[in-house]
């Protein structure tokens, strides 16, 4: 993702740890020096990797329902047998593992959410391309509940997301407008480039460019930075990437605290307000400029300084002239996250 590989290596430890180093390594899970099943069983194996502010998994579960069930009867082994297969378990609440990996199956994709369709994107959950997953994450939860119970807290899910679409919509839009009308400080043109090496505002997603006001060329997209960017900018990446997977992850694992107050619908709501009141004083403020005849310079440290020099743009822009990320990596199939093979999830 773009706030990862536009900063330098040192500055996304925590990125490169889990997406490079550890990502489909039976050691990752199993343990090098444990390499114990039974241990691989118990939830907090997946702690490492799954957890903070962009991917709450651990929270959502830990504190939900299902994480305060396994927390108080963990050490019981007549409520969790790990000496058990994953196939044969009959554990008092549902594991990571149980969940994910049911039955044993090491793809964990096919009870994964995938971010683009299921929690942060304004997609029809509800389409026939999904039903496959869907029927599958209620087939888990009859493991324990009525089938009822499971289909209804997945239209609950469904109505979360939908509802953290409106406020994510009108976000978006905000900042969309400043930046249309020239008004946003600064705008893509007054900053160092971006990831790629271009000038392209970072919130303008996908291949559906419509002119020149968002910076860079026809057909050029942009993708979220939360550095060296506008505040509105930062507020937005912030209120998709990170509060609504708090309201996907909390309601998808029963943590309704997650979901609603902490950070989720409320931090949304708390993020929704201060973009439209950070757009609200910069059109007065441009008002204000325009009427007493100011033409605005923007500050040169948006482009150029110690930090923003470090940055993935400004280091292509001066080693390959003219050249962007794409150029440089002709077949960049390795930076497309938005589509898998159909049987991988």
């Amino acid at each position: 993702c773009a706030w990862s590989i536009e900063r330098p290596p040192g500055d996304t430890a925590g990125c490169t740890f889990c997406h490079t180093s550890s990502e489909e390594r039976c050691s990752t899970c199993h343990q090098r020096h444990q390499f114990d099943p039974k241990v691989a069983r118990h939830a907090e194996q997946c702690k490492t990797c799954h957890w903070g502010k962009d991917h709450r998994d651990w929270e959502a579960y830990d504190i939900g329902l299902h994480g305060v069930v396994y927390q108080v009867n963990k050490w019981d082994p007549k409520q969790f047998d790990w000496t058990k297969k994953l196939a044969e378990a009959d554990y008092v609440g549902p594991t990571c593992q149980y969940c994910h990996m049911r039955g044993g199956h090491h793809n964990v994709q096919r009870f994964g959410t995938v971010y683009t369709s299921m929690g942060m994107s304004m997609a029809d959950r509800g389409a026939p391309i999904w039903k496959e997953k869907r029927d599958r994450w209620a087939s888990v939860c009859d493991d324990c509940h009525s089938p009822r119970f499971a289909k209804e807290n997945l239209r609950a899910l469904d109505e979360a997301v939908k509802d953290a679409g409106l406020k994510y919509r009108e976000t978006f839009k905000v900042a969309e407008d400043l930046v249309k009308d020239g008004v946003a400080d600064p705008m893509p043109k007054d900053l160092c480039p971006d990831w790629s090496g271009q000038h392209v505002w970072s919130l303008k997603i996908g291949a559906y460019h419509d002119g020149e006001a968002y910076g860079g060329k026809s057909g050029e997209s942009g993708e979220f930075r939360m550095s060296n960017c506008s505040d509105i900018e930062r507020l937005c990446f912030e209120s998709v990437g990170y509060f609504q997977t708090y309201i996907m992850k909390g309601m998808a694992h029963g943590s309704w605290n997650d979901a609603t107050y902490s950070d989720g619908s409320f931090g949304m709501d708390r993020w929704l307000v201060n973009v439209k009141q950070d757009a609200s004083q910069a059109r007065r403020l441009a008002a204000i400029e325009k009427k007493v005849g100011i033409t605005w310079v923007p500050e040169s440290f948006w482009k150029t300084g110690e930090w923003p020099d470090q940055l993935t743009g400004p280091y292509i822009v001066k080693n390959h002239p003219g050249k962007t990320i794409f150029d440089l990596c002709p077949d960049p199939g390795w930076l497309d996250t938005h589509h898998a093979p159909a049987e991988e999830v």
